[in-house]
């Protein structure tokens, strides 16, 4: 029996910078896509009774995913939602990115979906604040998904470098900002698990 596995989240669920699942960005990005360039993807080669839906759509802050929530939940039976980098890149305070998840993962837990919760990636191109606030939104989303009794998915430790925690790995990113296809790989076979 499959599963739907609704994916909701920003360009790193999208797989930015070499793939996103609207064909009309697929063909303003160009030459050199690569489908392999999402998580999902690689999740999905290790179990083939899932069916996942990549509804990632680049730049969004968490209140836009959340905006989005409804119709990506039609005909789910599990909602992953990720989000949180741009509102930390866009200076918006992680309490208010925190509270977009919490009710993301309420709304999908009412409509009767099992739900799991990503945390945020580290960011190389960023600064100190980022980092920061990264860390401490990364504490909020561990504390919402304790207090819902939902499934973290380890995204920031996953891609971390040991020797500079704050950072991704240099071959795991493509650009600093998103994963590379052996990241998403990493992100897909290590850090997704099912609710």
């Amino acid at each position: 029996m499959t599963s739907v596995i609704a994916c909701l989240g920003d360009s790193i669920t999208a797989g930015s910078p070499l793939w996103d699942p609207d064909p009309g960005v697929r063909v303003r990005i160009g030459a050199g896509l690569d489908e392999r360039s999402q998580w999902g993807w690689w999740a999905s080669r290790l179990d083939e009774t899932l069916d996942f839906r990549n509804l990632g759509v680049y730049g969004q802050r968490t209140d836009e995913i959340a905006a989005r929530l409804d119709a990506a939940a039609a005909g789910a039976d599990v909602l992953v939602v990720q989000g949180g980098i741009n509102d930390v890149v866009q200076g918006r305070p992680v309490e208010d990115a925190a509270g977009d998840l919490a009710g993301m993962v309420e709304r999908g837990r009412r409509l009767g979906l099992a739900v799991a919760l990503a945390d945020v990636l580290p960011w190389n191109n960023g600064d100190g604040r980022a980092a920061n606030d990264i860390a401490r939104l990364n504490s909020l989303i561990a504390a919402v998904a304790e207090r819902l009794g939902v499934v973290l998915l380890p995204f920031h430790e996953t891609l971390a470098d040991p020797e500079r925690p704050q950072r991704m790995r240099d071959e795991w990113t493509d650009d600093g900002d998103h994963p590379s296809v052996e990241g998403h790989r990493l992100l897909g076979e290590r850090a997704f698990r099912l609710p």
